[in-house]
């Protein structure tokens, strides 16, 4: 059998683009969200050239060029969903690790954006997900920080990728979709509790486990990464270790494939891969994807990576 690999085939530096932390790709444009930016960015999907940006929110703490750590929103998730009446948009999340983490965004897009150069005005809606993410707390262990890193979107569901912190366990949650989408927007009565919380045991480098950190809905399976840090604190940094690239069967959940991503020449490669999204299908069981990432110190990447999959 062929284990699956991830393979880099170039790393494009993203000034101004402060601590990337998701990206998807719609169309001819891949937008990428910051966690410690009032700014969601727009590249041209193809070149990975700089388009325009359209601000989630007004922040003064931004003139430094990054909101510091202890306000940011912490927008860590990022997934392509259809908001209740058709339109279609991106929904950004908080990862909800503190008070001032539980504020979502829906941008809607264009509905003829099919060139990244397309100008027509994106709306944005601030979103509270202090009612949904309380249903997710009640399903983590006792003593564990609700931290999500990673969303995606599949025709039923609403998935939310739990990051452990301290020795908890990665989970991921399963929602309704059109109840919790219908919810975020006009919250009436409860939240929509999961209907399904499934653990994973993911890699490890050196005694360190990975933490989901990125997610997206492709073929009927769930594309990951995964990055490994040093730390055991869901709001401090820690040396980072690496990432993977993994496959979930989400019609037979239990079972998850991973694969260290690594540079041509076979050198793993050690940053912290933050989103994924898949650029173009080059043939079966191969895909090419554009993976973005955070040096924690304010600077970002953009990947072009080439996965194979177990054969």
């Amino acid at each position: 059998m062929r284990p699956m690999t991830a393979t880099i085939l170039s790393e494009t530096v993203l000034p101004h683009l402060p601590s990337a932390s998701g990206v998807e790709i719609v169309g001819a444009a891949a937008y990428i969200v910051s966690d410690d930016s009032p700014l969601l960015y727009v590249l041209d999907a193809a070149t990975l050239a700089p388009v325009s940006q359209v601000r989630l929110f007004d922040s003064a703490e931004f003139s430094t060029g990054r909101i510091p750590k202890a306000s940011k929103p912490d927008l860590e998730s990022l997934a392509a969903v259809a908001r209740p009446g058709g339109s279609p948009g991106l929904l950004l999340c908080g990862s909800g690790v503190l008070p001032t983490r539980e504020t979502g965004y829906f941008v809607g897009l264009p509905a003829t954006d099919t060139t990244p150069e397309a100008t027509a005005p994106h709306f944005v809606q601030r979103l509270d997900l202090r009612g949904l993410y309380a249903q997710l707390r009640a399903k983590l262990p006792p003593g564990t920080t609700l931290n999500i890193e990673a969303a995606a979107a599949t025709p039923s569901e609403l998935l939310f990728l739990q990051r452990p912190a301290g020795g908890g366990p990665a989970l991921l949650f399963g929602l309704p979709l059109d109840a919790t989408l219908a919810y975020l927007f006009e919250p009436r009565g409860p939240a929509p509790a999961p209907t399904r919380t499934l653990a994973f045991t993911l890699p490890k480098l050196a005694g360190h486990a990975a933490g989901f950190s990125g997610a997206t809905y492709v073929a009927g399976q769930l594309l990951v990464t995964a990055s490994v840090e040093a730390t055991a604190d869901a709001v401090a940094d820690g040396a980072t270790l690496g990432s993977f690239v993994g496959i979930i069967d989400l019609a037979a959940p239990r079972s998850a494939t991973f694969a260290r991503l690594a540079w041509a020449g076979g050198q793993p490669f050690t940053g912290k891969v933050e989103g994924v999204a898949v650029r173009r299908h080059l043939g079966p069981g191969q895909l090419e994807l554009l993976l973005v990432t955070d040096d924690d110190q304010g600077g970002s990447t953009a990947l072009v990576a080439e996965v194979r999959l177990a054969t």
